[in-house]
């Protein structure tokens, strides 16, 4: 077969083309650090991309609900423990108030201190992260507790307004992991109910009515509203103690997950400055090779 000098021109411009193109892309690959800039470059890495960065997206998606979790917790075991000291305080009041020695009069300031305690413990009621209320189970917009003090001429008072009940409480569940919900807020029955509030009330209007049978059933009261705020705050630090577990986990699998993305897609960067190195090398002697052959011209031939 005849060897035209066109078609050695036409190899080695072709030639040089790939050269340049093995070039590009090692120059891509430093740059981005990934092993592939498109799709096209390497089909099964881009398919396997998509899936591992699914996988790390879920898992930080997951890692925020825990964040926002963590903030619903505290913030209930805050509420709570602020009820519990509301709570302690009265039941100090009413014992004072059940000592014989008291005078009706010392029993009303008594009683005046604890009609401020319950409306302190309405407002925890309506104790909120953000914009929602954290102790309304599923009905996050609108607050538990919406409390009305009326107060009657002997100065014995009454609650009215909306509370929560336990027929209309569904727990409010988060998603921590695949698979996985965890309720995050505490049930307010038997803490921010009326039913309890109103024993709140006996014992005020027992204090302020000078009658002793109403102070010692107030503070029977007080002891099994007291056991029912720490059986709440039980279950929330059981709740707390396995979102703590599930986030460990959680970390664990983002490292995870991270390596397997790194290794599908991160560029080995030893290894491509030194492939880029031998091809400049292997690029410069094609360019010097091609000058020799394509130096001939006509003019020299007719010498």
């Amino acid at each position: 077969m005849r060897v035209t000098q066109t078609m050695i021109s036409n190899n080695m411009l072709r030639n040089l083309g790939n050269s340049y193109s093995k070039l590009d892309k090692y120059n891509d690959q430093l740059a981005s650090g990934k092993k592939i800039s498109r799709p096209s470059d390497d089909p099964v890495i881009a398919m396997k991309g998509i899936y591992y960065r699914s996988d790390v997206t879920q898992v930080e998606q997951y890692k925020r609900n825990l964040s926002e979790g963590y903030s619903w917790i505290e913030s209930s075991d805050d509420s709570l423990d602020k009820v519990t000291q509301a709570l302690q305080r009265m039941r100090e009041l009413a014992v004072n108030g059940g000592n014989e020695a008291n005078s009706a009069s010392s029993r009303q300031a008594l009683a005046a201190e604890v009609k401020q305690l319950i409306g302190h413990i309405g407002s925890l009621a309506n104790t909120q992260v953000g914009d929602k209320y954290i102790f309304n189970g599923l009905d996050t917009n609108k607050q538990p507790v919406d409390m009305t003090v009326t107060t009657a001429a002997d100065g014995q008072i009454s609650l009215s307004g909306t509370y929560p009940t336990s027929t209309t409480y569904k727990p409010f569940d988060m998603q921590v992991s695949k698979g996985v919900n965890v309720p995050i807020n505490a049930d307010p029955d038997n803490i921010f109910d009326i039913t309890t509030l109103n024993k709140l009330v006996s014992l005020h209007n027992g204090l302020q009515t000078d009658k002793t049978a109403d102070i010692e059933a107030g503070i029977a009261d007080l002891d099994n509203i007291l056991k029912s705020v720490l059986d709440a705050r039980t279950k929330i630090g059981a709740t707390q103690n396995r979102i703590e577990m599930i986030d460990d986990r959680l970390g664990t699998q983002e490292i995870i997950a991270n390596r397997i993305m790194s290794d599908n897609e991160d560029a080995n960067i030893e290894k491509v400055i030194t492939d880029l190195k031998t091809q400049e090398s292997v690029h410069n002697a094609a360019l010097g090779v091609g000058a020799r052959i394509i130096q001939p011209t006509l003019l020299d031939f007719l010498r």
